[in-house]
Order: structure tokens, then C-alpha cells, then sequence
């Protein structure tokens, strides 16, 4: 029997509304960003008082993360179930831009410019660290089956990640699948990020080819 399931009503109804003021909240996200967000307007969009918003969450900063929960273990859920259906990196790649693309303003909440003012308690990267251990374990893969791979001289910056690993947890990743995860990480995200945020517009090329590209250079 689910949570759901044994809810009493009072909570049924707590849920329902926290889902409804989260809704608001994205809503006034896509309109005038993150660092724009008011309980007090979402109340006035609900037809109560600001106060009664506040039985449901404390302030703003609870409220933006609540919504960096929800999506992080969107994130998370999404590619774990990718990889669990057998996608490689490659295949995660292209499961995180259609992510991306699908809710552009939930992907930058997660990897835009930080809201002012605002600062996320450390609970909230745990569900990170799932998405970077997903990652991890497939570059893990790649890097272990890549012909050559144990006789390749390592990489500066691979033999330093080696040392400086407190982003990767307790994953077992060898310094080479550390470096592929880090790279990995940051150009797939840059090229997201100037997608999303419109660079691209009107330069004329398909946006699609270009993160293909760039994943195709960064595998091994």
C-alpha cells in the first residue's frame, strides 16, 4: 500500500495544494525567472491570502527548493531509467538533452545563473550525486571496453581528478572514466545551456548536429 494510500484526507489536501502552488511557481519561472518568484503573487493567483501560503511553505527559499527537488529526481528518475533499459553514454546524452528541451526553465533552475540571495541546503545534492553516479558508471563502461584504454598514458587532468574526487562520491570510477564524466559533463552542458538560452538563434545550423558532433568527439 503506497503513501497515498494511507494519507488522511488533511494530507491529501496539503499535497494537493503544495502541488498547486508549485505550479504557480513554475509558471511565474517561465514569465520572469526564478529570482522573480513571490508567494504572496502566487497567493493572489489562488484567490488567498499570502499568509495562508505560508502554511504550506515557509518562504520563498523553501519553495525554490522544493522545486530543485522535484527537479533533480526528475533528472535522476529519467536517466536511470534509460540506463537501466541499456542506454550507454551516448544514448544518456541524448536522454538529457530531450530533458532539457522539454522544460528549459526546470534545466536552468538546475544549471543557470544562481538564484540571488538564494542557497540550497546540502540535502539536495544527494540527489545530484545520483545523476553524476548514473554518469559515471557509464563512462566507466566505455572507458573499460575502449581498445587501447590500459595502455593509453593518462591525461594530466585525469591523474589529478584521481586525487580530487569528492564530486564523485564513493563511485569507483577509474581516473579515466573520471575525466569522460567531468568532460562529459561540461561540454554536453554548455552546449545545452547556449541552445536553451537562444546563442544559436539565427546562426543558421541545426543545433541537433552540433551536440551530436560534440558527443561524438568527446567518446572515445
Amino acid at each position: 500500500m503506497g503513501k497515498s494510500d494511507t494519507a488522511t484526507p488533511r494530507e491529501r489536501y496539503r499535497a494537493q495544494v503544495r502541488t498547486e502552488i508549485k505550479g504557480h511557481a513554475w509558471q511565474q519561472i517561465a514569465t520572469a525567472g526564478a529570482s522573480a518568484l513571490s508567494l504572496n503573487a502566487i497567493a493572489k493567483q489562488m484567490g488567498v491570502s499570502g499568509p495562508a501560503l505560508y502554511r504550506y511553505f515557509a518562504g520563498r527559499d523553501e519553495l525554490i527548493t522544493e522545486l530543485i527537488r522535484d527537479a533533480y529526481r526528475s533528472l535522476a528518475d529519467t536517466l536511470g531509467a534509460a540506463a537501466a533499459e541499456g542506454a550507454d553514454l551516448s544514448g544518456l546524452a541524448h536522454v538529457l538533452r530531450g530533458w532539457a528541451l522539454a522544460d528549459p526553465h526546470r534545466y536552468f533552475l538546475l544549471y543557470g545563473t544562481p538564484v540571488p540571495g538564494y542557497h540550497a541546503p546540502d540535502d539536495t545534492t544527494a540527489i545530484s550525486s545520483e545523476i553524476m553516479a548514473t554518469l559515471l558508471t557509464a563512462c566507466a563502461a566505455l572507458t573499460q571496453g575502449a581498445q587501447g584504454a590500459q595502455d593509453a598514458p593518462e591525461a594530466p587532468f585525469a591523474a589529478h581528478l584521481e586525487k580530487h574526487r569528492a564530486w564523485a562520491g564513493d563511485h569507483s570510477a577509474p581516473p579515466a572514466a573520471l575525466h569522460l564524466a567531468m568532460s562529459f559533463w561540461t561540454r554536453m552542458h554548455g552546449v545545452l545551456s547556449l541552445e536553451l538560452a537562444g546563442h544559436f538563434t539565427g546562426m543558421g545550423f541545426d543545433p541537433d548536429l552540433l551536440f551530436a558532433a560534440e558527443l561524438d568527439a568527446l567518446l572515445p
